[in-house]
């Protein structure tokens, strides 16, 4: 432990004393909102940059009017305190004038995954109970294809907005932006109304087979959320300028970068897409001074061509989630970053870690109520005393984090009751205590002086899930679709290292059906591609001539993520769909060979 670790660990003790003040549990009641913050940021700085997107510039007032406009068109057409609205639209400026009308109204946003079509789509557009949609003229071809669908029949209102111009607003919607146009622009009086109780968005968790749920976000989460990133995470203000390119329809860039954004008045850049050549460009061209990100993208950057000026640029300090310890110091190094503030949570869990001592390698620590427990990785178990309880773990050994059900700590759920109770464990260390299962395995670490303060790091998804191109696999979704095939009797769901992989690609263990001698790939191909998203597809495939079960007939997956696709350990026919392919292939010696020296393209 050097004395330049302890003054920069107590440098930041004061972060620690402005996040504690900042998310101090207050009455659910209380009158607070984003837009409301969104407005107070308008009345301190009018003039400033808000946001800066392809070339377009708006300042606060400006952003503000917008979005106004839009609440009062929305109040116009009947809509009303509670009711929900579904969005569907790419990042961009009007995405969040959009958002921020219907968090005026005290209306609930439900953000739609820009990328769904069909049955996904009809089912996100129906668990809400949507009354009205707004969607971008980008989204125009997936909402025409689904909108006379007869689940459908509650949304009153289709509501178009223009993006690109090369389509026009069809006969069977209303055009939001023309509609609002001489709408008033002065500040609704309904956002003082609204309170941290309120629910403001419905966040979808990743759904590998399309059918997503949807997680209840109240005032109170997302202002708790936007605090941890302004004042612990980025620790920015309003002269700082925020890089999002990740899609704001999930809660990593619309929490931590347009939450922190809206509370303190730091400027937006925002992108569509991300684009690996064009960022540091970027940075430098718009003086961003803060980044969210996921740890997929920092592994990108690593794999384009290194220059020696690229630590000279204005980032100072960036936050998200999935930075791998192995890639850390070479990003933090490379990019000349001098905050990496990783923090772990999801939008339906009620426990999350933020590295606000600006620590490496960890997601740093908690003031949550949280716990470690035993968990059999090989028989996906959690192990129980002789009473029937959990059994903490021991100090910088794995285990299942829970996190504790009270009061301050609530677990808003999903709009499924039924969803919501499957994530809540009962009788944990007592009777009657309840707690939140997060499936994830965490461990603490050491991280030389940290004021007292434990510091964790993740570990791994456990059991039926896995985490692949930054989204959460459903073992046993993805498991039910390939069952469906009909040259397949059964199969087995699993994730797998791949070197230099961000997360665990997945990989199915196959029994065919009586009387099939080899597998169709060509057909299991396209079968495949039609069903599950790019992400949740199996990049490997394994033929077994039976499945392995313990004696209550669960599948056993602990040898088979040992074998993973090693061909010296396995003699059965393995399979692989490699990057950009749409069509497995039978895996050989010399691309198992590019694997393991991390050059596959995953």
């Amino acid at each position: 432990m050097s004395l330049r670790d302890i003054a920069a660990t107590l440098a930041e003790a004061p972060t620690l004393l402005q996040v504690a003040k900042e998310i101090q549990p207050r009455p659910l009641d209380t009158c607070d909102s984003l837009a409301a913050r969104m407005e107070r940021t308008t009345e301190r700085f009018p003039n400033r940059t808000a946001v800066i997107f392809e070339g377009k510039t708006l300042t606060w007032r400006e952003l503000n009017a917008h979005a106004n406009r839009y609440a009062a068109d929305l109040r116009a057409r009947g809509l009303v305190r509670g009711d929900a609205v579904s969005l569907i639209m790419q990042n961009r400026i009007e995405f969040l004038t959009s958002l921020l009308a219907l968090n005026k109204l005290g209306i609930i946003a439900a953000l739609i995954n820009t990328n769904l079509t069909g049955r996904a789509l009809i089912h996100c557009l129906k668990i809400t109970d949507s009354r009205m949609c707004i969607f971008g003229e980008e989204c125009l071809e997936a909402v025409a294809q689904v909108k006379d669908e007869e689940g459908l029949a509650l949304i009153e209102r289709w509501l178009y907005v223009a993006d690109a111009m090369k389509e026009s607003c069809p006969d069977w919607a209303s055009d939001l932006e023309q509609a609002s146009a001489t709408q008033d622009s002065n500040n609704p009086p309904d956002t003082g109304h609204n309170t941290l109780a309120d629910i403001a968005l419905y966040i979808y968790t990743s759904g590998t087979t399309g059918l997503p749920k949807a997680s209840v976000i109240s005032n109170r989460r997302f202002l708790i959320s936007a605090a941890l990133s302004y004042k612990g995470g980025l620790k920015c203000k309003e002269h700082d300028r925020i890089y999002l390119c990740l899609p704001l329809y999930h809660g990593t860039g619309l929490f931590l970068g347009v939450g922190a954004s809206f509370a303190t008045g730091a400027a937006m850049f925002i992108r569509r897409k991300f684009s690996g050549s064009n960022f540091l460009r970027e940075v430098r061209e718009h003086k961003t001074t803060c980044f969210i990100y996921i740890g997929e993208l920092c592994r990108y950057l690593l794999t384009i061509k290194a220059l020696p000026d690229d630590h000279s640029n204005p980032l100072k300090s960036i936050m998200g989630n999935g930075l791998r310890p192995d890639v850390w110091h070479e990003f933090k190094s490379r990019y000349g970053i001098k905050r990496i503030a990783e923090f772990y949570g999801s939008s339906e869990g009620n426990v999350g870690f933020v590295n606000m001592l600006n620590k490496d390698c960890t997601v740093g620590t908690t003031s949550i109520p949280m716990a470690l427990v035993e968990y059999k990785v090989d028989t996906d178990e959690i192990t129980r005393d002789a009473n029937g309880y959990c059994i903490a773990v021991a100090d910088r050994q794995p285990g299942l984090l829970l996190g504790q059900i009270t009061k301050d700590t609530a677990f808003e759920g999903y709009t499924s009751e039924d969803e919501t109770e499957k994530k809540i464990m009962r009788d944990v260390f007592k009777k009657g205590d309840a707690w939140f299962n997060t499936g994830d395995l965490m461990k603490t670490v050491d991280v030389g002086f940290s004021l007292g303060f434990r510091h964790y790091q993740f570990v791994d998804r456990v059991g039926d899930t896995y985490r692949w191109k930054s989204e959460n696999v459903s073992t046993n979704e993805v498991g039910e679709i390939i069952n469906g095939h009909k040259q397949i009797d059964f199969c087995n769901v699993y994730g797998v290292e791949i070197s230099k992989a961000d997360g665990k690609a997945g990989m199915a263990a196959l029994v065919l059906a009586e009387g099939v001698k080899e597998l169709d790939v060509s057909s299991f191909s396209a079968y495949i591609n039609e069903h599950l998203p790019s992400y949740a597809q199996p990049v490997f495939l394994r033929i077994q001539p039976e499945m392995d079960t313990t004696g209550t007939f669960k599948m056993v997956k602990g040898d088979l993520r040992k074998e993973n696709y090693d061909l010296e350990q396995i003699n059965e026919p393995v399979y692989v769909l490699k990057p950009r392919s749409k069509t497995y292939e039978r895996l050989d010696t010399e691309f198992a060979a590019i694997l393991r020296a991390g050059d596959g393209g995953y």
